[in-house]
C-alpha cells in the first residue's frame, strides 16, 4: 500500500491537555481500504489518536489531512465528516428498540430507505430476530453488534472502532471480527482498529502500529510487527514483556 495514496496523513500531530502533551506522532499514513491496528498498552494515545481521526478533537499543532483536505483547525465540512464513523468500547444505545437504534442516524439524514438498510445491517450482524427488542434487554454483545450494525448502516468510508470487542465472550468476539473483515474486503471500508489484543490485531488488519507514550515506534505490515519487527520495543510488546 505504500505506493498508494493515503486518505489520512499525519505531519507532527501533537495533542495536549492543560499543556501536558499526550499524543506526538511524526507522520503516519493510512490508506483506503485497508486495516489499520493500533496497538499499546492504556494511556499510551490510541484512543486520542481515533478521536483526531473523528474529527472529534482537533490538534494542538501539526497537519492532519483527509481525503487530499487539510483539516487543521476546524474540522470538515458535514459532507466530509459523515464519511467516518465510530464504534466505542462500552456503546450506548437508545430506550427504543433494536431496530429503532440502527435507524436512528438513517432518520437523522433524511434517507429514504430505512427499513431496508436496518435490516440488512441486522442480518449481517445476526440480530435480526431481534429487531423489536428493547435494548435494555440486550447482553453485552448484542449490544455491540447493535452499535457495529447502526454504524455500518450509514454505509462509511471509515469505520473507526475503540477496543470494540473488549470483554465479550469468544463467540461474540468473533462474530464482530467477520464483519469487519467482510465490510473491508467486499466495500472497501477503511478500518482503524484500536485494540489491546494484539492476536486481533493479527487476525484482522493489514498494518499494525505500536504506540507508547504517545509516539508511534513502529508501523509495518502486521506479519512483519510479528515476526520481524525493526525496534526491539515492538518485539517485547508482542511478546508480552513490561516495556513501560
Amino acid at each position: 500500500m505504500s505506493g498508494a495514496n493515503p486518505l489520512y496523513r499525519l505531519q507532527n500531530v501533537t495533542r495536549q491537555y492543560d499543556g501536558r502533551v499526550v499524543l506526538n506522532v511524526t507522520h503516519l499514513e493510512i490508506f483506503q481500504g485497508e486495516i489499520l491496528a493500533l496497538v499499546g498498552p492504556s494511556g499510551a494515545g490510541k484512543s486520542t489518536l481515533l478521536r483526531l481521526l473523528n474529527f472529534l478533537e482537533a490538534a494542538s499543532s501539526g497537519q492532519i489531512t483527509f481525503a487530499g483536505r487539510a483539516v487543521n483547525g476546524a474540522p470538515p465540512p458535514l459532507p466530509v465528516r459523515r464519511t467516518v464513523t465510530t464504534v466505542f468500547q462500552r456503546s450506548v444505545l437508545l430506550n427504543r428498540t433494536v431496530f429503532e437504534n440502527v435507524a436512528y442516524g438513517l432518520r437523522l439524514r433524511g434517507d429514504r430507505k430505512v427499513r431496508a438498510k436496518v435490516y440488512e445491517q441486522l442480518v449481517q450482524v445476526r440480530l435480526e430476530h431481534m429487531a423489536r427488542a428493547k435494548a435494555q434487554s440486550l447482553s453485552g454483545g448484542e449490544i455491540q453488534r447493535v452499535a457495529l450494525a447502526r454504524a455500518l448502516a450509514l454505509r462509511p468510508r471509515v469505520l473507526l472502532l475503540d477496543e470494540p470487542t473488549a470483554n465479550l465472550d469468544p463467540a461474540n468476539v468473533a462474530l464482530i471480527e467477520t464483519i469487519i473483515a467482510a465490510v473491508n474486503r467486499r466495500h472497501g471500508v477503511t478500518v482503524a482498529l484500536v485494540t489491546h489484543n494484539t492476536f486481533q490485531a493479527r487476525r484482522l488488519a493489514h498494518r499494525t502500529a505500536l504506540i507508547l507514550e504517545g509516539r508511534i515506534v513502529e508501523v509495518a505490515p502486521t506479519e512483519t510487527i510479528f515476526t520481524a519487527p525493526a525496534d526491539p520495543r515492538t518485539g517485547a510488546f508482542i511478546r508480552g514483556e513490561m516495556v513501560y
